[in-house]
């Protein structure tokens, strides 16, 4: 069975028609846009924005570790300010 490829003029307006042909032209900005976003937002993207906090997670572990600080340095923000009065 053949794969379609487009839109049908039966099914969609002559706007949403020039979007897609928008969308699919090399030449024109929006089909850059999209592959731009495409990239952005790909799964790849997003699993090596992850293993980057991972990684400065676990240097940030190690700085500690050779420090010898048990809690992040930022323990003033989690506890009552009234505490120390």
């Amino acid at each position: 069975m053949p794969k379609c490829k487009g839109v049908s003029s039966k099914t969609h307006t002559q706007k949403q028609r020039d979007d897609y042909a928008n969308q699919h032209n090399p030449n024109n900005k929006a089909y850059k846009a999209r592959v731009e976003n495409e990239q952005k937002y790909s799964k790849d993207s997003r699993r090596k924005a992850n293993s980057a906090r991972i990684r400065e997670a676990k240097r940030e572990a190690k700085l500690f570790h050779e420090l010898g600080l048990d809690a992040s340095l930022d323990w003033m923000c989690y506890s009552n300010p009234t505490d120390f009065d």
